[in-house]
């Protein structure tokens, strides 16, 4: 018998095989689409920001949420943003349970083997990090998605710059947290 966090059977089944040109042409794709039906290049991080701040207006008020230069500008909306971010969540999701990839687990291997087997330790980091990368991608203006993809396929300059600078960084940090294996 299998449990709901082995997908491997449904994976099968399936017949599914994420490989990166795949992904990378999907990618392409519905970049194109995006700009044909909501004239706007794709993002996450601007959904992300308002979400937060319709979190925020739950938990302080309103008036706590309008009285924050950010989110006053940024405020809540349904809107393509919106979409595309739950869509991110649900197309991950759903991904991974058609790869037969997806599984609950607190502290993945990899992380435990270097750095031990608190869940605690590797949420707490995975937190830090995320406001680390939340923060820059605002200060850029963009993310990964909005800077590299978005940029890069209008071939904006900064989109090239930031893909030029995002992978070697990304690959010197893997290096340095997980070594060569």
């Amino acid at each position: 018998m299998t449990s709901i966090t082995d997908t491997r059977p449904l994976a099968r089944a399936a017949g599914i095989d994420w490989t990166p040109y795949l992904i990378g042409a999907g990618i392409g794709v519905l970049s194109w689409i995006v700009f044909v039906v909501v004239n706007n290049p794709l993002g996450i991080t601007t959904a992300l920001s308002q979400a937060s701040g319709g979190v925020a207006a739950t938990i302080w008020g309103s008036d706590f949420v309008t009285r924050n230069a950010y989110w006053a500008k940024n405020a809540f909306r349904l809107d393509y943003g919106m979409l595309f971010l739950a869509g991110t969540l649900l197309g991950g999701f759903l991904s991974a349970v058609l790869a037969g990839t997806w599984k609950l687990e607190a502290v993945p291997s990899i992380w435990a083997e270097r750095f031990g087997p608190s869940a605690t330790r590797r949420y707490a980091v995975a937190f830090i990090g995320g406001i680390i990368a939340m923060y820059g991608a605002r200060l850029a203006n963009g993310c990964t998605s909005g800077n590299g993809i978005s940029g890069g396929l209008q071939l904006a300059l900064s989109g090239w710059l930031f893909l030029a600078v995002m992978f070697p960084v990304g690959i010197v940090t893997a290096f340095a947290l997980f070594g060569r294996r």
